[in-house]
């Protein structure tokens, strides 16, 4: 399977995982410490890393379903579609959040939001054993030669079985 939005060769869509994901943990992150006692302004730097977190995850999520297009009709397509859902899932909850803090004069965080944060990270970690299957199974029919010995001349075939 070739990916459609690619950079170098390379997939456009897991580099763009990475960074809806981080934003959230590290919104996560300071939504706890704002709720635990810490500085009143982390309560507002969480609730805009989450907001960015958002434009990330809908960025990704285009490139998701444009990649899907092009997955065939198996079991690594109900990966792909479980993989984009639970990522769906994960940012519809964060999405959730931070409607009900935007009511709020400095968007501080609540237990209840955290919990819900929570939730949303444990729906990640599942996107992320998910993105990773699909990996392997995108992968498995390539094979890398050359060893570490074509490393080291910056040179790495892949070479494709042949039907």
């Amino acid at each position: 399977m070739q990916s459609r939005l690619r950079v170098q060769g390379h997939p456009i869509q897991p580099m763009l995982v990475t960074f809806p994901l981080g934003l959230f943990v590290s919104a996560t992150v300071f939504d706890f410490t704002d709720v635990v006692g810490g500085p009143a302004f982390l309560g507002e730097v969480g609730y805009w890393t989450g907001v960015a977190a958002l434009v990330a995850a809908a960025l990704t999520a285009v490139a998701g379903m444009i990649d899907l297009w092009d997955v065939p009709v198996d079991r690594t397509r109900r990966t792909a579609v479980a993989f984009n859902l639970v990522n769906a899932v994960m940012a519809g909850l964060f999405l959730l959040t931070c409607l009900v803090r935007s009511q709020a004069p400095e968007h501080g965080a609540s237990a209840a939001m955290l919990i819900t944060e929570l939730v949303a990270l444990a729906a990640g970690g599942i996107g992320v054993h998910l993105g990773a299957r699909l990996i392997r199974q995108f992968d498995s029919g390539r094979t890398e030669t050359g060893g570490l010995d074509a490393l080291a001349n910056g040179t790495v075939e892949i070479v494709r079985p042949r039907p």
